[in-house]
């Protein structure tokens, strides 16, 4: 496992590249759903009414979002930027209208 900076989360270099590594968590209640934090077990930037409706998150794995691989459904670069300045990110499938889609009412 790669050291992080506690200065940028999970960012270092590694073979001359940068990383940036996420832990990504699907959701039992929510089909399709998934969260993106910086750090493994750091829920702490995620509203508690999120997690409550999310569920207890399971690992689905780490993710390096400045890698040469992309994520499904979602963009590196939208994640990385919203995990920055929110803390995290929430994808949600497409089909689902329910309380998910309307992030801000639940911060």
């Amino acid at each position: 496992m790669i050291n992080c900076n506690p200065h940028v989360k999970c960012a270092d270099f590694y073979f001359g590249k940068l990383n940036m590594l996420c832990a990504i968590y699907k959701s039992k209640k929510k089909l399709g759903s998934y969260l993106y934090v910086a750090d493994r077990e750091d829920f702490s930037s995620v509203p508690s009414v999120l997690l409550e409706h999310f569920g207890k998150p399971e690992l689905v794995m780490m993710f390096n979002l400045l890698g040469r691989k992309a994520l499904h459904n979602v963009d590196c670069n939208e994640v990385l930027e919203t995990i920055k300045h929110q803390g995290f990110y929430l994808q949600i499938a497409k089909q689902d209208d329910g309380l998910f889609n309307s992030l801000s009412e639940i911060k």
